[in-house]
């Protein structure tokens, strides 16, 4: 199997924040264009694979969306005092981990990235009762080491802060870095699109890199309405076991994907991929998912008439993090599972489809 590291790094290693996902969007696009028949962008910027089935007879095949969202959390100025700049979150961040992190602001007025690392003022300055604990973002800081009248000049209110942590290969085969919730989702489709190379699969796929999912599920929303699968397959991340993470909710990390069940989620898609899974040896474990999944799945199945549409999730740890936690092994099961579940998929599955 294709050594997907290299691959993971280069898009765990640039921004593409809600909203302006350019950045990694183009390094995807890249990787994907020989993997697939055609590649399009949409109107949002999400990017569209099209690997075609082989269907034969028909004016059209039935195609399943396989949905990853390669957006990112991040920060967006909101004032600058004494050169000091001010953020507020984009998506859900963890002020408590700010503190000391790494960050690159964008600068829209001079065109420059500008290095800087968040900060906390001393105790002192702070309101009274906020000096203990985790403090709020709105009191924490950037500084970039430039003078007030540098800063001015070049930063401008509603520019984009990403955190600038380097990938770390860690011990055991996982890797640490920001933005894998959900960039290493987006290298296990890559991995599963690099399976159907080799695979004959009569249904046609569509590989979905999709925008603003940590915020509006702007682009899962209007590229499934613009696409119109027969199926959906939402590929996202889920939390890992670690200290104080144990109950039900999180999952041993480099022991397999989970499936989710719930009402976001098509009962008979879970039992297809289920088989498929313990077909092929791949551990799975179930997920309870019992309102929102917090995925494009819960876009994807209420576009249009209503798509049948399935979660797979890759445990992580340290979720929405700058130093995020994944197995590599568990993105090469998921690609490899979601390529045996196509390669699986009958010419009249549809018609077999029943919400039982």
């Amino acid at each position: 199997m294709t050594d997907i590291l290299p691959f993971l790094k280069s898009i765990i290693s640039v921004s593409g924040l809600s909203g302006y996902e350019t950045p990694v969007a183009n390094l995807i696009e890249e990787k994907w264009t020989p993997l697939v028949d055609e590649i399009s962008r949409s109107r949002l910027g999400s990017i569209h694979g099209l690997k075609k089935g082989s269907v034969s007879g028909k004016a059209s095949r039935p195609s399943v969306l396989i949905a990853t969202h390669m957006d990112a959390i991040g920060l967006m100025v909101t004032r600058i005092v004494d050169g000091f700049i001010y953020v507020t979150n984009i998506g859900g961040v963890d002020s408590r981990v700010l503190p000391g992190t790494p960050v690159i602001v964008h600068a829209t007025k001079s065109g420059e990235e500008l290095y800087g690392v968040v900060a906390m003022p001393p105790a002192n300055l702070l309101p009274e009762g906020q000096s203990s604990g985790a403090i709020a973002l709105k009191y924490l800081m950037i500084d970039t080491g430039l003078t007030p009248n540098q800063v001015s000049k070049r930063v401008h209110i509603g520019d984009r802060v990403a955190f600038n942590t380097e990938p770390v290969e860690m011990s055991g085969g996982f890797v640490s870095g920001h933005t894998l919730d959900n960039r290493a989702s987006v290298a296990a489709l890559t991995i599963c699109l690099e399976e159907l190379k080799s695979k004959s699969h009569v249904w046609d796929v569509w590989a979905l890199a999709s925008v603003q999912e940590e915020v509006t599920f702007g682009g899962s929303y209007t590229s499934t309405y613009q696409l119109r699968p027969t199926i959906a397959i939402a590929l996202d991340m889920t939390f890992g076991k670690g200290t104080g993470s144990n109950d039900y909710q999180a999952f041993p990390i480099g022991k397999g994907v989970t499936m989710g069940i719930g009402p976001s989620i098509h009962p008979f898609l879970h039992k297809r991929l289920k088989e498929v899974a313990e077909r092929v040896e791949i551990p799975v474990r179930d997920e309870a998912v019992p309102d929102y999944s917090s995925t494009d799945a819960d876009a994807m199945q209420l576009t249009a008439e209503g798509i049948p549409t399935m979660v797979v999730s890759i445990p992580q740890r340290y979720m929405h993090t700058p130093v995020e936690l994944v197995a590599l092994k568990d993105i090469q099961r998921a690609g490899r599972l979601l390529a045996e579940f196509v390669a699986s998929l009958e010419a009249d599955f549809i018609n077999k489809i029943a919400w039982d």
